[in-house]
């Protein structure tokens, strides 16, 4: 089932070529929807029962963005917060430790059962 998309922006970061959220807009939404962000430190804890932290062998993000066309700042940053596993500090530092599950998402059939925990909670 496909979600509609909501609109929780407010602008564009031209540094890092992607939308700002807007965290007002964020908070207003309702509970029982999947976030699909790179941080969580503006979440509060009550929203969720789950949070998966992706993984990713630094080699095989690399060139994943590379391919991606990401820009060289927007890479570099990307990787060290990967080699400094920034995410998932900060996941275990705004949760409570057994919430906060690491998937790795290096292999083909990795994104493919982490899609399947996404479809399934859909």
């Amino acid at each position: 089932m496909l979600l509609p998309r909501l609109e929780l922006y407010d602008g564009y970061d031209e540094e890092y070529d992607c939308p700002v959220l807007d965290e007002d807009r964020v908070a207003d939404k309702e509970c029982g929807v999947i976030i699909d962000y790179h941080g969580c430190d503006i979440f509060p804890e009550c929203w969720f029962h789950t949070v998966f932290v992706l993984r990713t062998d630094a080699n095989v993000l690399y060139e994943r963005l590379e391919t991606k066309g990401y820009n060289e700042k927007k890479l570099k940053d990307n990787i060290q917060c990967e080699i400094f596993q920034v995410l998932y500090e900060e996941a275990t530092a705004s949760y409570k430790e057994e919430v906060v599950h690491q998937l790795p998402s290096n292999k083909p059939e990795e994104l493919e059962n982490n899609q399947q925990i996404k479809d399934h909670n859909s």
